[in-house]
């Protein structure tokens, strides 16, 4: 069995196509309060996003509840360019018996552009092979650790980490615009399902992952994060995956 969690279907496409490849089940973790029992699985993978060089709090609280027996596991953390100690700190809470990182298009536009349409595709392209190769050595059951940490990786997944947990997951920032047509499907969404409608139009509660489904999501682009977000565009990995 292969869990996982997706903020904006990056590690969603990542999870089910190595699922294809080895034979195996994905399923998304959102909505799951703990792990089902897993007790008699042959492999289990967790498959997730890097936020400030941290697992998501998701998947960090879902391996708590993770029995892994005697099966053969393995984390793959999806990101822009590196992990930090992302995948060394869940191993402290699920031992992992390989750990992956896997570079996908940058989508976090609070902190910088999108990728342009010809480094996603390569990326993306890169990213299906490797998963190939991911797969080869999953059904081998080959102990394997390929993960970039990028450097100063422990003081980024400690203080930097902290800090995004802490101070940078406001939902204050968050607001429609005119082009809002109250479809509701960021409420219906939203992994931590912050999200309500209040005469048609989305208001935030206070918890928030940043996984920013909601603002990618939005068929209008209605949805913004401050002003940061204006005039930068919108990421859906539908666009560029033919598969």
């Amino acid at each position: 069995m292969i869990f996982y969690f997706s903020g904006t279907g990056n590690s969603r496409w990542a999870a089910l196509r190595l699922a294809a490849l080895t034979g195996d089940r994905a399923q998304d973790i959102t909505g799951l309060d703990k792990a089902p029992d897993c007790s008699r699985e042959a492999q289990l993978g967790l498959v997730f996003p890097i936020y400030a060089w941290g697992v998501p709090e998701p998947m960090e609280d879902f391996a708590r509840t993770l029995k892994t027996g005697s099966a053969f596991t393995f984390g793959v953390a999806t990101c822009g360019s590196e992990t930090g100690h992302a995948l060394k700190n869940l191993a402290k809470t699920v031992p992992l018996s390989s750990s992956y990182s896997l570079v996908m298009p940058n989508n976090y536009i609070l902190g910088a552009d999108l990728d342009d349409e010809a480094t996603a595709r390569a990326k993306i392209d890169a990213a299906g092979r490797e998963l190939a190769r991911m797969a080869a050595e999953i059904t081998a059951r080959q102990p394997v650790c390929r993960v970039h940490e990028g450097s100063l990786a422990g003081l980024k997944s400690s203080l930097v980490q902290y800090g995004f947990r802490h101070y940078a997951r406001s939902t204050k920032p968050f607001y429609v615009t005119d082009a809002c047509n109250g479809c509701g499907l960021c409420a219906r969404d939203c992994p931590a399902g912050t999200i309500r409608l209040e005469e048609g139009k989305p208001v935030w509660g206070t918890r928030c992952y940043q996984c920013l489904r909601c603002l990618h999501a939005c068929p209008r682009q209605a949805i913004q994060y401050g002003k940061q977000t204006e005039q930068k565009g919108r990421y859906n990995i539908e666009d560029y995956i033919t598969d």
